[in-house]
């Protein structure tokens, strides 16, 4: 199980052949990929701006991954979140659960997924025309949280 928080980007494909790499028990790897978009709210974003605290950051995603992988075989798991400013079309989050079913992989990556949107420390902050705002969670967000909460996920 791999966390990592980073102002850098990331390649995909080499993320996913280093998991792959030497495990003959893998049978299926799922990824979602979250990329900055360039309106938000019926606004322009220019930019967004992700604050952490490092440490603890990781340590919170660590606790989603191991939550994942209380409930579905998950062989391995990689989230990668970048930080620091990003222009839309950059790449923000990823997310890979590998196991030896898709099932597994489908279900465990979608959970991460739900669980960093509105459980990790992160504060997002987007320029637009009308100014700076804070990012809060949307109310999606939270109803998809909750689907997993009630055991219907």
């Amino acid at each position: 199980m791999n966390v990592r928080v980073q102002e850098a980007d990331f390649d995909i494909a080499a993320e996913i052949a280093a998991m792959r790499r030497g495990n003959p028990r893998i049978g299926a790897i799922a990824s979602f990929i979250g990329v900055v978009r360039d309106i938000n709210d019926g606004d322009a974003v220019s930019t967004m701006t992700l604050e952490h605290y490092p440490g603890m950051t990781e340590k919170s995603i660590g606790v989603i991954i191991e939550q994942a992988r209380g409930r579905w075989e998950v062989l391995d798991a990689l989230v990668i979140h970048r930080v620091g400013t990003l222009k839309p079309t950059d790449q923000i989050v990823l997310v890979v659960v590998a196991s030896g079913h898709r099932g597994d992989a489908f279900a465990a990556c979608e959970f991460i997924m739900d669980y960093l949107k509105t459980q990790a420390p992160f504060w997002k902050k987007e320029v637009t025309p009308q100014g700076a705002r804070w990012v809060d969670a949307r109310t999606s967000d939270d109803a998809a949280l909750e689907r997993w909460r009630q055991g219907s996920g």
